[in-house]
This record gives C-alpha cells, sequence and structure tokens, in this order.
C-alpha cells in the first residue's frame, strides 16, 4: 500500500511540476527550481521530487545537467511514440474505434500534405516511390509493410511532427486486421494509392478525403463493435 500511495503521489507531483513549467513559460535549457525548493513549495518530500522528475526524465521533459541542476529538456517524440503504440496494443481498442481513429487523423491531415506539396512539389517524390516498391510487392509481409510505410509518408508529408506519434496506430491497426491480402485485394489498394497521390499533387482535398473514406470503407465489415 505504501508504494501504490508513493506512485500515485509522484505522479501527481510530476503533474504539478509540468503545470509549473506551463505556468512559468519555461522553454527547453531554462533552469527548474532546485529539488528542495519544490519540496518546499509542493509540501513533499525530496523524495517524491526525485520519483516525479525521474519519471519526466525518461520522456525527455527534463534533464539533470551537472552544476546546473535541473533543466527543461526536448521531449523524446521516438520514445513517446514507442509506449503510446504499446498502450495501443495492452488497451485492446474495438477494431471499429481504431478504424474511426485512423480516418480522422488521414483525413484530416489532408490539407495539410496539400498545402506542403504546393509549396514543395519534390515531396511528392518519396509518395511516388512507395507507389513503386508496393507495386513490386509480392509477399503478404511486403506489402503489409509497404501499406505502412506509404501512409507514414503521407502524415511526414504534412509537416506535423506530433502527428507521428500516430505512426503505432497505424502499425497496430493494421496488426489488429491482419489477414492474407487476395492479389485483387492488393491491386485495389495500390490502385488508390496512385489516385491519392494524384489526387494531392492536384491540391483536391475533397476528392482525396473521399477515396481516404472509401479506402478504409473494406474493413468496416470486419470492425468489431
Amino acid at each position: 500500500m505504501a508504494a501504490a500511495r508513493r506512485t500515485n503521489l509522484s505522479e501527481q507531483v510530476a503533474g504539478w511540476i509540468k503545470k509549473l513549467i506551463l505556468d512559468e513559460g519555461l522553454k527547453p535549457g531554462d533552469r527548474l527550481p532546485t529539488e528542495q525548493e519544490m519540496a518546499a513549495r509542493f509540501g513533499v518530500s525530496r523524495v517524491s521530487i526525485r520519483e516525479a522528475t525521474k519519471a519526466l526524465s525518461f520522456l525527455g521533459i527534463i534533464r539533470a545537467a551537472p552544476r546546473r541542476g535541473l533543466t527543461i529538456g526536448e521531449i523524446d517524440m521516438a520514445r513517446v511514440t514507442e509506449y503510446l503504440g504499446f498502450q495501443f496494443a495492452l488497451s485492446g481498442y474495438p477494431r471499429r474505434q481504431l478504424l474511426r481513429s485512423r480516418l480522422v487523423i488521414e483525413a484530416g491531415v489532408i490539407p495539410f500534405v496539400v498545402e506542403a506539396l504546393t509549396a514543395s512539389p519534390e515531396l511528392g517524390d518519396r509518395l511516388a516511390e512507395r507507389l513503386v516498391e508496393g507495386r513490386d510487392a509480392t509477399t503478404y509481409e511486403q506489402r503489409l509493410a509497404n501499406d505502412i510505410a506509404f501512409h507514414r509518408t503521407m502524415l511526414e508529408t504534412s509537416g506535423i511532427g506530433p502527428l507521428l506519434v500516430f505512426d503505432d496506430l497505424l502499425q497496430i491497426f493494421f496488426s489488429r486486421y491482419e489477414a492474407q491480402v487476395s492479389e485483387e485485394n492488393w491491386q485495389l489498394t495500390i490502385n488508390h494509392h496512385a489516385r491519392l497521390v494524384q489526387l494531392l499533387q492536384d491540391g483536391d482535398v475533397a476528392g482525396a478525403q473521399s477515396l481516404i473514406a472509401q479506402h478504409l470503407q473494406g474493413y468496416e465489415a470486419r470492425a468489431d463493435e
């Protein structure tokens, strides 16, 4: 019980520290109050402060620098992504929820992908490469990897870094719908990808969003409630 109470307290203290960072407008490299100062401010022990700062350090939010004490760091998005994806895997979300989450993410990112391609048309080259790789894929594993890579590349093209946290959502989505992909279905996927790239390059936001919805309808019959 004591360990559970301490864990809950350290989580609460971590929340207070994050609020402190936001309230003070602290930026990466700025110094935090010392452990002793925060212990006095929050009315807890230095042990609780240390446990909380270790948890925040794991994600890169706080860094301990020699002779500088605690400073604000840069969040390690790769680590956040890894553990968010693990949470998706453990939670057993109904497949229908995963399907709709994917639709919201991918349809929502379309305007920003179009904006990025309009400003830098060469960004479309990577999507075109994924199309070539998809046409050359012959095994289920190759096709699955290509499908994931294509949709991740679309998220990357948007230039919205935090969205890549949801790349693991795509991987969990595909693993939950795991099944042998028929030649006919794979050709339909490739055709959809090719058409989507063309719509994005043409700046047709509505058309691309409609195609994304159509593309995901094929999974609807297998979705769980």
